[in-house]
């Protein structure tokens, strides 16, 4: 039976981005990722872990969708398009009458035509350029 639930392990976490093969980093870093996030979304079939969002958000103009991960066996089957359309939820419920709020995401390579069905706009384009970013790793 799928579920969704506000609560993930680091493990369990770590094991959803192996299986789609995404970096792994320390336990320790997960659990950060899972506890600060300003939610996360775990869908479940019965108390497997198949499948993660996670909000980021500090309340102000800029929120960014982070680790959409759905198993390989369990996608095509609309669990992604309920993961990100309960984030956007999320977002429009909570944001202060007044507010304008920019969610952004980096698409992983190959799925951005998943994220446009939401209306997110690839970069660049007319007003903004290409994304950016950079990994920092520390010493030992």
């Amino acid at each position: 039976m799928i579920r969704y639930t506000d609560d993930i392990t680091a493990e369990e976490y770590m094991e959803l981005r192996d299986r789609v093969g995404w970096m792994q980093f320390p336990l320790e870093e997960a659990e950060i990722c899972v506890r600060k996030a300003y939610m996360v979304l775990c869908v479940r079939d019965d108390d497997k872990a198949i499948g993660v969002v996670r909000l980021l958000w500090d309340g102000g103009y800029i929120a960014f969708l982070s680790d959409v991960i759905v198993i390989p066996e369990y996608q095509g089957q609309g669990i992604g398009r309920a993961l990100v359309e309960a984030c956007i939820r999320k977002l429009n419920d909570d944001m202060p009458h007044g507010f304008k709020v920019k969610l952004t995401l980096n698409s992983a390579k190959g799925k951005e035509a998943f994220y446009k069905k939401f209306g997110f706009r690839e970069r660049p384009n007319e007003d903004a350029g290409p994304a950016m970013d950079q990994w920092f790793f520390s010493e030992s």
